[in-house]
């Protein structure tokens, strides 16, 4: 029974790795974001939110599944594209990763359009309570 206990832990720690490493570039991304410190938006609260969206929108049923680990990791190196010592390289590496260019553009556009919809979302809250 311990080593059943112990493989179902190792493997729920190893399906956390992807999603911590993504929500870890979307925190990164968000604290240099200015519309973020603009209307005062905690950028833990944004990221929360981030993760959540686009992760609804990602391949695979959940977060263990090998699919949306994948795509955990995908979403990582996309958003680390613009440190990459040769972006040309990365790019097509992500083309490759992804499927094909539009899976790539679908998924920016998945983490773009969750960018959005939490900034407004919350924008929205945060007034809602300034009103009270």
């Amino acid at each position: 029974m311990k080593k059943v206990m112990l493989v179902c832990s190792l493997f729920l720690f190893v399906g956390c790795v992807e999603k911590d490493e993504y929500q870890n570039a979307v925190l990164e991304q968000m604290k240099t974001e200015k519309d973020i410190k603009d209307y005062k938006i905690e950028p833990e609260e944004m990221t929360k939110c981030v993760v959540n969206e686009s992760s609804s929108n990602m391949p695979g049923l959940f977060f263990l599944d090998p699919q949306r680990r994948q795509a955990y990791k995908n979403y990582t190196k996309m958003l680390a594209l613009n440190k990459s010592a040769d972006p040309k390289k990365t790019l097509e590496e992500l083309r490759g990763d992804f499927g094909d260019a539009k899976k790539l553009a679908d998924a920016h556009s998945n983490y773009v359009e969750s960018v959005v919809d939490c900034m407004s979302s919350l924008v929205s809250s945060t007034e809602e309570a300034q009103k009270k």
